[in-house]
């Protein structure tokens, strides 16, 4: 939980348009209540052997007028509220963005908004939803300036973060892995910021088409890509791969390295727990409306049930509903030195530690990509793994040994 000084200076950080974003989702949030209370009204009625209305969870007569005007005089409130700001915006004057510091408290909150219901926040064009582009040092790219400066390289590193986070939380404990590695090779690090609501694969075809932008407008020629994602970046990386293979894009010839750390390849736990509140909450015809409540989180998060990284693993399936694993079976690119690192909160590897222990949030095994159906484990050569112990899943991100590791895993000779 944020500190006060933290939220005091998030709060400075705020932007017009944040104004607007906060005003939407409150009368959402609004709307969102009356349906849930007009759930549970009826599932009193429904017991009493009263009949609902024409859907399931609505009622009938005066009591669903008196739900329905409740949204839509919220609705009202929503459209005038939003025009009125949209006009206040221009007279809301400000340091401009670009003498700001980075707004780190800001983005940091931004993220994890985006990484909770991040698709929503982009479904209804919101403000406050993240868009997907590269950055340095907090600041939007821009490789013109590299190549003025003389500081571009032909060998690209692209940093693709996890799941509520953001392209500035690349440092973790005074250790950057991107910085780390311009040092020891040479390398130029740019970072990803993407909306990690959205389903894996949604990002990894954008990721696929703004990496085929990137390539082309770098200023010198790019003769080595490698990509690090952590967490759920991983997982993106590895779809954009995909859809960059079958797009035919140039880029996807130029990857020399994919390396991801704590990436849960074949799921995490935490997100089937969060499917069993689902299943627990609708149980009862009483606390079944509440169940909208769990259901808020992001296609984002549920894909990381079991790691879905193609558009087939969730389209035109209910990412609610309780079922077994029939996403696609999708290998590791080919000819990429792909490598994993796994963590584990034990202090040394047993059948406990690596099935229930994992790094707090990811399993050992699914981080190494075994799997008990041999036909759906990951290759990860012997050398490309590496499991470090008593180690949480952020703390990858300044571990000084996964650091030493990605430096030798991605030189050129790596």
């Amino acid at each position: 939980m944020p500190s006060k000084p933290s939220l005091a200076r998030a709060l400075r950080q705020l932007r017009p348009s944040d104004l607007r974003g906060v005003a939407r989702l409150a009368t959402q949030a609004t709307a969102s209540i009356s349906r849930v209370a007009e759930g549970v009204h009826q599932s009193v009625l429904g017991t009493m052997g009263l009949p609902g209305g024409p859907t399931p969870g609505r009622t009938r007569g005066l009591t669903g007028v008196v739900y329905g005007s409740v949204r839509g005089i919220t609705s009202l409130v929503d459209a005038g509220l939003q025009a009125a700001l949209v006009r206040l915006e221009p007279f809301i004057m400000g340091v401009p963005e670009e003498a700001q510091a980075v707004p780190r408290e800001r983005q940091a909150v931004l993220a994890a908004l985006n990484g909770v219901m991040g698709d929503r926040l982009a479904e209804d064009c919101n403000p406050l939803a993240t868009s997907m582009g590269f950055y340095q040092q907090g600041r939007p790219l821009d490789p013109v300036a590299l190549g003025a400066a003389g500081t571009a390289s032909g060998h690209l590193l692209v940093l693709v973060h996890g799941l509520c986070m953001n392209d500035l939380q690349w440092e973790h404990e005074g250790h950057d892995h991107g910085a780390h590695l311009a040092q020891e090779l040479g390398c130029r690090p740019v970072y990803l910021r993407y909306n990690t609501g959205l389903h894996t694969s949604t990002n990894g075809a954008e990721l696929a088409r703004q990496l085929q932008t990137l390539v082309a407008a770098w200023p010198v020629p790019v003769t080595h890509l490698s990509i690090v994602g952590h967490s759920m970046g991983g997982l993106v990386a590895r779809s954009a791969c995909q859809q960059a293979e079958q797009a035919g894009l140039p880029w996807r010839d130029l990857l020399r390295h994919l390396v991801c750390l704590g990436t849960p390849h074949h799921g995490a736990p935490l997100e089937r727990a969060g499917h069993w509140v689902d299943a627990l909450l609708g149980s009862t015809p009483y606390s079944r409306p509440f169940a909208r409540l769990a259901q808020l989180r992001s296609g984002g998060i549920t894909d990381l049930r079991y790691g879905h990284v193609l558009d087939a693993d969730w389209q035109g399936r209910d990412r609610f509903r309780k079922s077994p694993d029939v996403r696609t079976h999708l290998p590791l690119p080919e000819g990429v030195l792909c490598c994993t690192v796994a963590a584990t909160l034990a202090a040394q590897r047993s059948p406990v530690a690596e099935r229930l222990v994992g790094d707090g949030l990811v399993p050992l095994h699914s981080a190494l990509g075994w799997h008990d159906d041999p036909a759906r484990r990951l290759a990860f050569a012997a050398a490309q793994q590496c499991v470090v112990h008593r180690v949480g899943h952020l703390q990858l991100l300044g571990n000084v040994r996964v650091a030493r590791q990605l430096a030798l895993w991605l030189a050129p000779a790596g």
